[in-house]
């Protein structure tokens, strides 16, 4: 009861009962204020000194509450003719200096969150929050200690691929990974080709990345990748010789992709038999010789493919490759490079950090003798020696009527290389958007400038940034030079 004479509603009864629940009965009147607000203002306050703020207390110059320098203020009597106490608006603080009560309403949970109720009823101290230890700061080095520890050097950060597997203003027609398999034959799966081929060596003081992949246009219609790879050595020790082949078959022949296989195989078969010969006239520097001979070999091996579109009742244009090749000494004390072949593609060369194409020119290419089968002429319009030396006989062609020499020019060039150099040999996939959309040559001039060469997974990832109109077969071998 309150000792205004008040009469206290139903609900603060029931307020005051939950939060007084087991108490002792009021033992009446004590000589310090024991009203209502005075028991919430005392609670008021050592919550208040508890949270560690200065409780609220009168104005300077006023004397305390209960002090022994004068007596409390009495409390204001009620509003007459009501039988109940004044209202103070809400917010307002009592007239001897103490918080006011809180307004009416829906209780607040009690006891707040982190803090506990003693015996007597009133909150307890917060129990404070456990900070995590401070960590002690890194020792700063001085003198002949700071001296003595050298910084770790940093390693060089890759470049990062293109965010969306793709260069230019839009994204490509078709997807990025394969989506439909190619049509099997029962009796002729030695015929399938892996959508992907990829291959390194290395040799002397050059590294050999190669990959071949199926262009996102075979790979939505289902089609077999119609460019062929051939990387292998011949011979042994610093006497060996590596070939690189790359052939790509006609576009909508339905053998295009073995016609580009067996190019690969029969120049593979000519160099392998001829090797020691071959490596020997690189390695002393006989162009002439190198020239004449490997155009014979060429041409050869295209005259087979036309002479197998007779035998399947085909026109020669329907059973053809392309064919371009890259020959790598293992001497390490020679840096000659040996490219030479039929057909559209692309030579290029990365030398500190820009590239250069280097393809030889149908105009200079066209230059040479074309050589067919039959008896050749000693000596080419340039002079170049034409000799048995490469041990490959001539004999009369076995097809009647002889097939024709290829119209495509042969293409031929030694180069010497420079410590830092990469050589990439492309098929028509790779080299057309390499000339159409400079945003491809300038990230794989920024891939491929660091030192080192890239692995093979990496180097795969590089061939297959894709371009927008772009999307034949991909075939790429390059060369990194020590």
């Amino acid at each position: 009861m309150s000792e205004q004479g008040g009469r206290p509603t139903g609900h603060e009864d029931a307020w005051w009962r939950q939060l007084y629940d087991g108490a002792p009965d009021d033992t009446g009147p004590a000589p310090a204020p024991d009203s209502l607000d005075d028991r919430f203002d005392s609670a008021a306050d050592t919550v208040n000194e508890a949270d560690g703020g200065p409780a609220d207390g009168p104005a300077d110059g006023e004397p305390s509450a209960g002090g022994s320098s004068g007596t409390p203020a009495p409390a204001p009597g009620p509003v007459p003719g009501s039988g109940t106490p004044p209202a103070r608006p809400p917010g307002a603080r009592r007239s001897d200096g103490r918080a006011p009560r809180p307004p009416e309403g829906p209780p607040p949970a009690w006891p707040p969150p982190g803090r506990t109720t003693s015996a007597t009823g009133f909150p307890a101290p917060p129990t404070p929050p456990t900070l995590p230890a401070p960590t002690p700061p890194a020792p700063t080095l001085t003198g002949a200690s700071a001296g003595s520890r050298a910084p770790r050097p940093v390693r060089p950060v890759e470049p990062p691929p293109p965010p969306h597997g793709h260069v230019g203003s839009r994204p490509p027609t078709y997807d990025a990974e394969p989506t439909t398999l190619p049509a099997a034959d029962p009796h002729g799966l030695d015929d399938l080709v892996p959508d992907t081929v990829l291959d390194g060596a290395r040799y002397g003081t050059c590294t050999l990345r190669a990959a071949s992949v199926r262009g996102d246009s075979a790979r939505y219609r289902g089609e077999p990748r119609r460019d062929a790879l051939l990387t292998a050595r011949f011979g042994s020790g610093d006497r060996a010789l590596v070939l690189v082949a790359v052939a790509t078959g006609v576009r909508g022949t339905p053998g295009a992709h073995r016609a580009a296989a067996e190019a690969c195989r029969w120049i593979g078969k000519a160099v392998g038999l001829s090797h020691a010969r071959l490596a020997e006239d690189i390695t002393a520097g006989r162009r002439g010789d190198l020239k004449s001979g490997l155009h014979r070999l060429t041409d050869r091996t295209l005259g087979r493919l036309r002479a197998g579109a007779a035998e399947q009742g085909l026109g020669p244009e329907a059973y053809a490759a392309t064919l371009r090749c890259l020959l790598l000494p293992a001497d390490p004390g020679c840096r000659t490079r040996v490219f030479f072949g039929v057909g559209g593609g692309g030579l290029f060369r990365l030398r500190d950090g820009a590239w250069q194409d280097i393809e030889p020119k149908a105009a200079e290419a066209r230059g040479g003798a074309v050589l067919g089968f039959g008896s050749p002429p000693s000596e080419t319009p340039e002079g170049d020696r034409l000799t048995m030396d490469l041990g490959i006989p001539t004999p009369p062609s076995p097809y009647e009527p002889a097939p024709e020499p290829p119209r495509e020019p042969f293409r031929f060039r030694t180069s010497v290389a420079r410590r830092g150099d990469t050589l990439l040999l492309c098929s028509p996939g790779l080299a057309d958007p390499l000339r159409g959309e400079d945003e491809l040559g300038a990230h794989l001039a920024t891939r491929w400038s660091r030192p080192g060469p890239p692995g093979l997974a990496a180097f795969l990832a590089d061939t297959q940034v894709r371009v927008k109109g772009y999307a034949d077969d991909r075939t790429a071998a390059a060369v990194w030079e020590a």
